[in-house]
């Protein structure tokens, strides 16, 4: 993995707020980091071009999705992912087991691993740590994540001590399965929200030297003052020479309390999501563009934007193509929404490299005016 090493370069005096260049083959990329989600191989509605105008390094896509559409085998002949999606920057996927506990209604935890039911169809699968490196492999994405139960909110601590106990043995068969050495495999700390469990996690994790670290088990359904203290309990633990990456996190507050706290990496649908459905994120708070008082705002979207969309066009456009149902509207917000992200993520690096990361995520807070999850 000599192509894969994080530098950091500062950390805020007044917190643990990290600055730092995460370098991957694909390219080198700024920490603390949010990362656009293309489930299947496209970040939806956006070209990798647009993504690139955005400001974005890392992309992320999904192990257990294709596997089933188009399947790992097309992809691996295709070259791998970044020829497959004709994105040359640097590209992480996940193991699938977020989608294994979350999509699948019937399933069968074992030793061996999770029996379950294809989402799309019905039919049987079977997914074991060492078939999700075989996946993984395949894809041949840069940064990939080790197979994990992410286990429901809430969980008794019986449960959870078991669970994390399985998580460490898959970790391990993982870490032995893995081959290619051209990308980094990170471990997953589990833990819910039991202190002692997030910290024997990351040890027992860190004893066995992974490249990169991942925070899992949080934006599960626990409030947020529970989701930070996930953060709190585990990140004190991590080798501070790896980047830690917080699993499925992208609102504004998670976000900031996060880089607060030493994560360097994130990233969610949330911004995506939201955009095809009107919602968008602007330095003034929330918007929602379909709301008639937009029908003569001939304004742009965000004037604290440089995004293409609010360089280019009013909110009473974008409300005459959300109305319309027109894809590119649909497109138009989802790049503001993902720029609106990856400009806060400048900005609060700019912050830390400068000492004064607390008074950014303060009057950032105050003046976004977080509504409704975001």
């Amino acid at each position: 993995m000599k192509d894969f090493y994080l530098e950091i370069l500062h950390v805020d005096k007044s917190c643990g707020a990290r600055y730092g260049i995460l370098h991957t083959s694909h390219g080198n990329v700024e920490v603390p980091m949010f990362m656009p989600v293309g489930t299947l191989a496209t970040v939806k509605t956006m070209s990798p071009e647009e993504l690139k105008e955005c400001g974005a390094g890392v992309i992320l896509a999904n192990t257990y999705h294709l596997s089933l559409r188009p399947g790992e085998d097309v992809v691996a002949a295709a070259g791998g992912l970044h020829k497959f999606m004709n994105y040359d920057g640097p590209i992480l996927t996940d193991s699938g087991g977020f989608q294994v506990f979350s999509l699948a209604e019937k399933r069968k935890i074992t030793e061996e691993g999770v029996t379950f039911k294809n989402h799309l169809n019905g039919a049987k699968l079977f997914f074991s740590p060492e078939r999700a490196i075989e996946i993984e492999e395949k894809l041949g994405a840069d940064i990939i994540m080790s197979l994990d139960e992410c286990v429901h909110y809430p969980a008794t601590y019986e449960y959870m001590k078991n669970s994390v106990e399985r998580t460490l043995r898959w970790a391990k068969r993982g870490k032995d399965a893995h081959k290619r050495e051209d990308q980094a495999l990170f471990g997953i700390v589990q833990g819910g929200e039991f202190a002692d469990l997030r910290k024997y996690c990351a040890e027992e994790l860190t004893k066995m030297d992974f490249p990169g670290y991942s925070i899992g088990g949080t934006s599960i359904g626990e409030p947020k003052d529970v989701m930070f203290k996930m953060i709190r309990d585990t990140t004190p633990y991590l080798p501070f020479d790896k980047p830690r990456y917080l699993m499925g996190v992208g609102s504004v507050d998670a976000i900031l309390e996060g880089i607060t706290d030493g994560v360097d990496m994130f990233d969610c649908v949330l911004p995506t999501r939201i955009a095809r459905h009107g919602a968008l994120m602007t330095s003034h708070g929330r918007v929602n563009i379909r709301d008639k008082k937009y029908e003569y705002d001939f304004t742009p979207l965000d004037d604290n934007c440089d995004c293409y969309c609010c360089k280019n066009y009013t909110k009473a456009y974008l409300r005459h193509l959300y109305k319309c149902d027109e894809t590119f509207g649909k497109r138009l917000l989802s790049i503001h929404n993902i720029r609106f992200l990856i400009h806060m993520m400048e900005e609060a690096r700019k912050a830390i490299k400068e000492d004064r990361f607390l008074q950014f995520k303060e009057d950032f807070l105050k003046q976004f005016a977080s509504e409704k999850g975001f």
